[in-house]
């Protein structure tokens, strides 16, 4: 029984040991790679709002004016349409009594070709109302470039943790950890005007600029060097 003791101690005592020894010789550092890239994706937002005594009439006004648009869409094959939120609901007077019914409907256009979004959005507006316009990397080309960018980073931990390693001494490096992260690509948001928004019976086709993302990629670690 005390010799189990013994050697229950003596392990624990060489084990903590040998991770002090391990930990001494550990090396926590960071490093990055980045990129500026122009926005490739537009994204917006139409809508309509109407109202009227009979909520049947509102339903029907929404209906024509999203199908309406839908169609139009149709004839821009690069721009991606797609109805969003339908609703209708009363309204009420101070007195609590049924004054009407009011309707809102949304329709989402996402495009890489910003021409074409523009000349949609111009025609669109005559019926609805522009809620928004945003601008932002494309998921594939996001997914690509910080691919690229995840090599890079890599490249520069290793020639840091070579230096780090020549610096002290050491005759070789081991990666004891890495964490990957990511930062940048916001949506930059497109404003406009409140004239701009509203609908009118002439409105010409915006022009956008979708601006420019930076990405950035980060490496941090811990390396462990190990002694001559």
């Amino acid at each position: 029984m005390l010799r189990s003791i013994l050697f229950t101690v003596m392990f624990t005592l060489a084990a903590l040991s040998h991770a002090e020894e391990s930990v001494y010789n550990r090396v926590d550092f960071q490093t990055e790679a980045s990129i500026e890239v122009s926005n490739d994706l537009l994204t917006a937002q139409m809508n309509i709002e109407v109202s009227d005594p009979s909520p049947t009439r509102v339903a029907q006004r929404l209906n024509d004016t999203l199908n309406h648009a839908l169609k139009k869409s149709a004839d821009f094959p690069t721009v991606k349409s797609s109805s969003g939120n339908h609703s209708t609901y009363p309204i009420y007077s101070k007195d609590n009594h049924l004054d009407g019914w009011r309707g809102k409907a949304q329709l989402s256009l996402e495009s890489r070709d910003f021409k074409a979004a523009g000349e949609l959005i111009g025609i669109l507006q005559k019926h609805m109302q522009l809620g928004g316009v945003q601008f932002s990397i494309a998921p594939e080309t996001r997914k690509a470039l910080e691919e690229s960018l995840v090599k890079d980073a890599l490249a520069a931990f290793q020639k840091r943790a070579d230096v780090i390693r020549a610096t002290l001494n050491g005759s070789a490096y081991k990666i004891v950890h890495l964490n990957i992260n990511h930062r940048g690509h916001r949506p930059q948001p497109f404003e406009m005007k409140g004239a701009a928004m509203a609908m009118r019976s002439e409105v010409s086709a915006p022009e956008f600029s979708g601006g420019d993302s930076n990405l950035v990629v980060q490496i941090s670690g811990t390396i462990e060097i190990v002694p001559k």
